[in-house]
């Protein structure tokens, strides 16, 4: 009996082996590890949680020509929260929509935060500094439409109320409620054309400070033609 006894015996053993190795790969797919990477955890909101980003550098004299005035664009914007797209109103405004995705296009929002959210209000990003001081090193001035209402879903560039009517640099913001009631001084970008509800559960973040309550992050943005 002892030759059984001993093939129990290793049985045994390959059995144990084989019930650790199950236990390890779970607890391996829970930290999302296995090939040396890690997996963001996603909070009660529906985001992804993400570190806030360093300050930017990045600087220009001026937009290049990257825009057509009159030319059908899509800017496809990515965020820790979902993604959605913006249709870009280059007939309105062919200057402002020209230096908002030639900075697109440079990668420059890439990295950048949503540093203001004010719910049913706005939410405001593309600040390289990450405190709502920061631009692109340059401005851009372009009369926004004299009926421009910045209703639900708009898309304009921010400002200063020292800078004049329609002057802008990198910061843009999107309008949540039905009517921001602000005077028509914002440059226009566009409106959002696809996946609202993520820039509302981006809305939700914000506090009585204007400030996410959680780091929301500009993946990338992508332009895209025709």
């Amino acid at each position: 009996m002892e030759g059984v006894d001993e093939r129990r015996k290793w049985i045994a053993v390959g059995v144990f082996a084989l019930i650790t190795a199950g236990v390890v790969a779970a607890i391996l797919i829970s930290r999302g590890g296995g090939d040396g990477g890690s997996t963001a955890t996603t909070s009660s909101s529906g985001c992804r949680e993400v570190e806030a980003p360093q300050p930017k550098n990045t600087s220009f004299k001026a937009p290049k020509q990257v825009v057509q005035r009159g030319e059908k664009l899509t800017a496809a914007v990515e965020t820790s929260c979902g993604s959605f797209e913006l249709a870009l109103d280059s007939q309105r405004a062919p200057k402002t929509v020209n230096s908002f995705a030639f900075l697109a296009e440079e990668g420059f929002y890439d990295g950048l935060s949503f540093h203001r959210v004010a719910p049913g209000f706005v939410i405001q990003g593309g600040d390289p500094l990450g405190t709502g001081t920061g631009g692109p090193g340059y401005s851009v001035d372009e009369k926004p439409p004299a009926n421009l209402a910045y209703t639900k879903g708009v898309v304009a560039m921010a400002k200063s109320s020292a800078e004049p009517p329609g002057r802008s640099g990198s910061q843009f913001f999107i309008v949540l409620g039905a009517d921001a009631g602000l005077p028509p001084e914002y440059a226009l970008v566009g409106r959002v054309s696809k996946g609202f509800g993520v820039v509302e559960r981006i809305g939700e973040l914000g506090n009585a400070e204007e400030k996410p309550e959680q780091v929301v992050l500009i993946e990338k943005i992508t332009i895209d033609k025709g």
